[in-house]
């Protein structure tokens, strides 16, 4: 699907590094944000676009790490990439552990940092596509009625036709209508499409049989030959 230009971040208080880097990204044909503390990025609204983060480790007010705890914490979704001239294992261990792409210690090559950057905007842009992908699912899942929400839960958790009109108190034949409704609605090629939205949506966890007396009835006895007793 198509997206915004991509956006690259670039968080350092060296304002001599910010426009080399301002350059570096604009000749590479993305679309370069400079910020001089964290603050400053914290305070920018976020931005619906592929994008990654270039991040100095040593900052004035919060430092790299701590912006990097406090995006994860927001549920921010962004690939950073650590800058530092004064890195060492403790530091750049901790930068990994909490997701971080790459640690790179300056000085490193352009071509080290257009690297890394390109993956980045990748991993976003596919990461923007899987959250549309969602946000359509939720909303086909939305548009069915509530009862073909209950079938299509009990359906996708194994059921038959038959076994979902007892359960829901209807007839076979309004069961498979509404199977149908669903199957359209949401878009499915075949069962095993519908199983896997289910699955991604969460719909038919903890689905159970609950059929009732009358229909338990016309069900077989436990051990084969012996019929099942009824009430009378």
């Amino acid at each position: 699907m198509s997206h915004a230009a991509p956006i690259v971040f670039v968080v350092d208080d060296d304002i001599s590094v910010r426009e080399s880097l301002d350059a570096l990204i604009r000749c590479a044909g993305w679309q370069p944000e400079m910020f001089a503390s964290a603050q400053e990025f914290l305070a920018r609204p976020r931005a619906v676009a592929p994008s990654c983060l270039v991040l100095d480790v040593t900052l004035p007010d919060l430092n790299g790490l701590d912006l990097q705890a406090r995006i994860a914490a927001d549920g921010i979704d962004m690939p950073i990439i650590f800058i530092t001239g004064h890195g060492d294992v403790p530091m750049t261990v901790r930068a990994m552990k909490a997701g971080a792409m790459e640690f790179l210690t300056k000085p490193f090559g352009d071509e080290v940092l257009l690297s890394a950057i390109r993956n980045g905007i990748e991993l976003s842009r596919a990461a923007l596509d899987r959250a549309a992908e969602m946000l359509a699912l939720r909303e086909r899942h939305g548009s069915l009625s509530p009862r073909e929400q209950e079938v299509m839960a009990l359906v996708v958790a194994g059921r038959l036709n038959k076994q979902v009109g007892f359960e829901l108190g209807i007839s076979e034949i309004t069961v498979k209508a509404h199977r149908g409704r669903v199957m359209r609605k949401m878009d499915a090629r075949s069962l095993a499409d519908l199983v896997t939205m289910a699955a991604r949506l969460g719909v038919a966890r903890g689905a159970r049989l609950k059929m009732p007396p009358t229909a338990r009835r016309l069900l077989p006895h436990p051990k084969a030959g012996i019929p099942r007793p009824t009430t009378g």
